[in-house]
Parts: C-alpha cells; structure tokens; sequence
C-alpha cells in the first residue's frame, strides 16, 4: 500500500537492506604485483605455484632487474610473470601485451630478456647423467620393469619437432620435417624421474634423429668413454656400444620380452616430451625465428626441471601422438655385436 509519508517505497528500501547486507567489497588489485591473484589462478596462468614464481623472480633478478624506474619500468616480477605467461599458453604477444595493458615490443623484450638470462643456468639444472649420483639413476631404470629388468641405464633418450613458422631466405626448405611441416630438432634425455638431464636444439626438422646424435657434444663423451652406462634409444638410432635399441624383428620369447622392457622403460621419455609441451603450451608452435625458436625451448627444458625439482604440480597429459617415429636405422656390426652381448646377459639374469 502506498503512503505518501514516505519518500521511498517499503519494498525497493527493503531490498536495498538485503543487498547491503550480501554486498561484497571490491578488492582493487595492483597491477604492479601480478602475483596478487588466487593460487589456483597463479598455477593456471604461469604453471608455477606463488613460492615457484618467487624463486625464479629471485634467480633471475640479478640478470634482468632494470638499473633505473625511468618511464615507468617494468618490474622484475612483471618480467618474469609476462614471459612465464607466455611459456605457458603460447598466445600472441599483443594478447598478453592487452591483459597487462602493455604494448607488444615491451612483452617481446621481456620475454627475451628471461629466455636469455635462463640459458645461463642450462649448466647448473641440466645436468648429465643427473643431479642424482650414477648409481641411483640406474637403481630406478632397473626397478622400472619387474619382468625383464635392464641394468646400467643411465638415460633414455629421443627427438621431437617443435613446429615453427616458416623462416625466410634460401634455408626454408631445410626446416621441413618428414610430415611436411615446419619445424625445429630437439634431442633430449631423461632419467627415471622426468628430470631433462640434457638438451640441444639447433637442427632443422629435416635432420635424422642419427645424425644429429653423431654431431651432438653428448657423443663425443661416449665415444671417448666418459660414462659408463647405457642409454635407451628407439629404433631411429644406430646401435652403437653404448646404446640399447630393439631388434627390429623379434622372435617370440626372450626378444620380445626384451623389446617389451625396452619400450616400458624408455617411455620415460616420452612422457617427458608430454609434460613438457603441456606445462608450457607455447612448445606446440613457436612463431618466432628459428634461433629464437632454439633459445626458447632450452629455456622451457630449464623451467621443467625446476619445477620438478620444486615438485610442482604436473600437468595432465592427453594422448601423445606417435609423430616422431623414424625409420629402421641401419646398425653397425660393432653395434649389434654389443646389444646381442648385452641381451644375452639380461636374459641369463632375468631367467634366473
């Protein structure tokens, strides 16, 4: 009923009772500190937890930390949260150039400036045969597959292509792989904990997977007998002394058991490429340069391994398409020698 003694309605006064009383104050955030969000939405948008992101602010400050606040420089927080952004969803630059209300070259330049200051660091968290001492490395290798354990494995190794655009000049054609895309070579090697143990990426796509191991620095250390172990290739590797690879056609019984354990334990690696390129989503297409591109992914290489260190949270990893398979490479004699010796004496340990 309407009263004309009133100035407002009882109802609309009423309801403006109970929205003052569920009212939610605004929380303004600052924009100088992008770390102030929620857990879940830090872990979502750097893939870092709020400690993560604070030790790699701290590691990379003395490196990136601008000397002076003239025209409003970002800070190094800001830094690191633009490049770790990107490493993370591999959007456009102007996009998170728009959500941090920068301006594209400056989110180039940040995220160039932390690629390059984390490639100072390949030394100290990507280290061959691991963090761990030798001898530990092969414990876990050999406790992997119950059935038909393999000893003395220090490292599982593969290739994967990071597809890149199409760089300009007389070199294009070199960069297309088998599938006919664009791309970049990565070797990398694992041990049983998912720790990237080594990494080089500087070949183009159309590069075999052996051929880049004969030119890479970790077969020079084989071949002059640095270590003492066995790495786990697939069949896109020569067998060489140093290597395990399986029999290309194995009979029924102890080959196949072998080819078996072989796959069982040198998935590790796949699952390491896996993680990688869920973790940071910027790995399944760089647009950038193909130096750019090399500097990139070894920078990404860095920060899987610190989060694994750091027991991050792991990605959930989809079905990993079967992409990288080479052909049947042929073996040296040398080579096959060696893995019929080292299958004869996994077979007389597995069977007792």
């Amino acid at each position: 009923m309407f009263c004309p003694f009133l100035r407002e309605q009882p109802v609309a006064e009423g309801a403006r009772i109970i929205c003052r009383a569920f009212q939610i104050n605004r929380v303004l955030r600052d924009r100088q500190d992008p770390l102030a969000q929620r857990e879940s939405v830090i872990v979502e948008r750097y893939r870092f937890s709020h400690e993560g992101v604070i030790y790699i602010i701290n590691l990379l400050e003395p490196h990136i930390k601008c000397s002076t606040r003239r025209s409003r420089a970002l800070t190094t927080a800001q830094t690191v949260c633009i490049a770790l952004r990107f490493f993370a969803s591999g959007t456009f630059l102007y996009t998170i150039g728009d959500a941090e209300n920068l301006v594209k070259s400056a989110v180039c330049r940040a995220i160039r400036k932390v690629y390059l200051a984390l490639k100072q660091f390949l030394g100290i968290f990507v280290v061959f045969p691991s963090h761990l001492r030798p001898q530990v490395v092969k414990q876990n290798f050999f406790a992997i597959y119950v059935s038909f354990r393999l000893p003395n494995v220090i490292g599982a190794i593969d290739c994967t292509h990071i597809p890149i655009k199409a760089p300009p000049g007389p070199n294009e054609g070199d960069f297309v792989n088998r599938k006919g895309v664009h791309s970049v070579n990565v070797q990398m090697v694992c041990d049983s904990m998912f720790h990237i143990t080594n990494v080089e990426a500087k070949w183009p796509g159309s590069v075999h997977d052996s051929r880049f191991f004969r030119e890479s620095h970790l077969c020079t250390l084989f071949e002059r007998g640095d270590f003492d172990g066995i790495l786990l290739g697939d069949r896109g590797y020569a067998c060489r002394q140093y290597f395990m690879t399986p029999f290309p056609d194995p009979n029924p019984g102890p080959q196949t058991r072998y080819n078996a354990a072989l796959a069982r334990t040198r998935a590790r690696i796949e699952m390491t490429f896996g993680q990688l390129k869920e973790r940071f989503k910027c790995l399944k297409s760089l647009r950038v340069a193909p130096d750019r591109a090399c500097d990139i992914i070894v920078a990404c290489a860095i920060l899987h391994n610190i989060a694994t260190i750091r027991k991050e949270r792991i990605p959930v990893v989809g079905e990993r398409p079967d992409d990288d398979l080479q052909p049947v490479h042929l073996d040296q004699p040398s080579g096959r020698a060696a893995r019929d010796s080292i299958f004869e004496c996994f077979y007389l340990n597995n069977s007792l």
